[in-house]
């Protein structure tokens, strides 16, 4: 039997909404009560939509705004299936947890904190009876634990909608205790307690990582199956997830920690005058020093040395990571000046994590310095030769390819497969192709493997499912769906192949090649890849470098794969937009 997964998936669906009216719950937080038609199943440019559903107690919606205030401009494409994210220069989104949904009224309640800044906090200030709001969502609902015997929900102000919506809720029967930091008595809300229930309320600053992790520590730990799930400030939350994780040791499936938020440093003066120098002097390049530095401080545990003993001494450190004292002294100085470590040359007795070095304790930060994204940056020194010559900087830089390397390397396939753990919010519009009618069999390969099945599982299409050889390991798979077979490339055949990111990591030569493989497979096969960057991200400019470094490639787009089908002996029947810039390539074999 499957076991439980952590999501459930939504049709993401652009509605427009109006405002009914507003409300202040506490000097501190604004209630925006919206409606309209939208709300319900509706048809817009002749797509049928669902109506709206949030059923997780900590479900977001995207809101929408223009710093122009020009919205309409700002909005995204609705596909039959999903959102594309057009290019806009003056949108502006903000994710907020509904605190109520009515069906039955058609109303959707959000809950905005009154701090004075942001254009959501803005805009929730002017609204006035009648103005309309876009939104898009929710991707997904939080699937918790079917047996509890206690709930931790800890916050700042901004985790209050999610709170009291499961405290009105209860999408559990447990005793749930609750922990949030406000900026002074005012904030503090009725919630819906019941006996057994506790609530602890902690005056603090806004984004205070020290007031919130000693209240965390206060709490009582309970006897049995528990689960915390905690939302504030992002980094405010580093030393709390580390704590829950290493001193408390919650597995995965028994913690969910959500940065809501992220507060900016305000500049220094002498940082002012220096920007406002940087303005009228040409643009430079920014060195890659801190990056590299960064690195070398997580590959040798720098940071996780100096967060698990704190007041370290330089020589102290040096004995612990087993280097010499004077590499401690040559990276030191430089950490310090990054805001790594603090206490390296201030006079400050011992060492201790500076802002820079707490975020590094996230491990998606980290894998930005550590992880396969590091490895192609790094690959990227080569990328000179590469234009000049032909092939890819990662062959240049390793002597092979990157489809050679991952195919050796467990571990790092596996971060392809986290990579590809989104796919499974945009693949509603192929699940949904009658493509699948009469499919009873369905060979999966590519890291987007278990995506895949969890969106066909989703969709209720309950076939037989078979892994590929070099497609995700099948352990990836449970918890989807019913283990599937793991087979080899001697196999009968399938009704349909589905090959999900399978294409990003290889050459142009060893795409052809598993498409060649795959047309013994199967008539019919589809291609899950990206084929423009996403259009939200604030990298999407690298995007096309990134799948250069990777196989020698720019990032293929429509006409690169049919090339590549072509190639291979197959015609493409039709192109699904999925959204995000990924789209679906139905092939038939010619």
């Amino acid at each position: 039997m499957a076991a439980q997964r952590a999501y459930t998936t939504h049709p993401l669906v652009l509605r427009r909404v109006t405002v009914r009216g507003v409300h202040q719950v506490t000097p501190r937080m604004r209630r925006v009560v919206l409606g309209g038609e939208e709300l319900a199943a509706f048809t817009r440019d002749g797509i049928g939509h669902p109506a709206f559903a949030a059923p997780g107690f900590d479900d977001h919606v995207k809101l929408i705004l223009a710093a122009d205030g020009d919205v309409r401009a700002a909005l995204p494409a609705q596909l039959p299936h999903g959102i594309e994210w057009t290019p806009a220069e003056h949108r502006l989104t903000r994710d907020y947890t509904p605190r109520r949904v009515d069906a039955q009224a058609g109303e959707l309640h959000l809950d905005f904190v009154v701090h004075g800044d942001g254009p959501a906090e803005a805009w929730s200030a002017a609204a006035r009876e009648g103005d309309e709001l876009w939104f898009v969502g929710p991707k997904s609902s939080l699937r918790l634990p079917e047996r509890l015997d206690w709930i931790q929900l800890v916050g700042d102000e901004t985790a209050l909608p999610a709170i009291g919506r499961f405290l009105d809720e209860r999408p559990l029967d447990a005793p749930a205790h609750v922990l949030v930091t406000v900026s002074d008595e005012s904030a503090r809300q009725e919630l819906a307690l019941r006996e057994g229930d506790t609530v602890t309320w902690v005056v603090a600053e806004p984004g205070d990582a020290a007031a919130l992790e000693t209240a965390v520590r206060a709490l009582p730990v309970e006897a049995g199956e528990g689960y915390v799930w905690a939302a504030a400030e992002s980094r405010a939350l580093l030393p709390v997830r580390r704590y829950l994780q290493r001193e408390r040791k919650l597995p995965k499936d028994r913690l969910n920690v959500t940065g809501y938020w992220h507060r900016e440093e305000a500049p220094a003066p002498e940082a002012e005058a220096t920007a406002d120098a940087a303005v009228r002097e040409p643009a430079r390049i920014p060195s890659p020093l801190p990056w590299l530095v960064a690195r070398a401080a997580l590959r040798l545990g720098v940071v996780d040395a100096v967060a698990d003993a704190p007041g370290l001494s330089a020589e102290a450190l040096a004995t612990r990571l087993g280097v010499s004292e004077a590499g401690v002294g040559v990276l030191l100085p430089l950490l310090s000046s990054y805001g790594v470590v603090v206490g390296a040359d201030d006079g400050t007795p011992g060492l201790r994590l500076g802002p820079a070095g707490e975020e590094l304790l996230d491990e998606h930060e980290r894998e930005e310095y550590t992880g396969h994204e590091a490895e192609l940056l790094l690959a990227l020194t080569h990328l000179a030769p590469a234009l000049r010559d032909g092939g890819s900087p990662w062959r240049l830089a390793s002597g092979g390819t990157l489809h050679e390397a991952v195919a050796q390397d467990a571990e790092r396939y596996g971060e392809l497969v986290e990579e590809c753990e989104q796919l499974v919010f945009l693949l509603g519009g192929l699940t949904a192709d009658p493509l699948w009618e009469d499919v009873g069999t369905c060979l999966l390969t590519g890291p987007g493997s278990a995506s895949v099945a969890a969106a066909l599982d989703d969709a209720g299409r309950r076939l037989r499912l078979r892994v590929a050889e070099d497609a995700v390991p099948v352990t990836v798979l449970r918890g989807h769906v019913p283990a599937p077979e793991r087979i080899d490339w001697t196999a009968g055949p399938a009704d349909v192949a589905v090959a999900a990111k399978a294409l990003a990591h290889r050459t142009d030569e060893e795409a052809a090649l598993l498409l060649t493989r795959l047309a013994g497979w199967t008539r019919t096969a589809v291609l899950v890849e990206a084929s423009r960057p996403d259009g939200l991200s604030p990298h999407a400019a690298e995007a096309a470098l990134h799948a250069y470094a990777a196989t020698g490639s720019p990032l293929r787009d429509s006409a690169a794969v049919a090339a590549l089908a072509h190639r291979s002996g197959w015609e493409v029947e039709r192109t699904i937009a999925l959204g995000w810039g990924t789209e679906a390539t139905v092939l038939r074999r010619a």
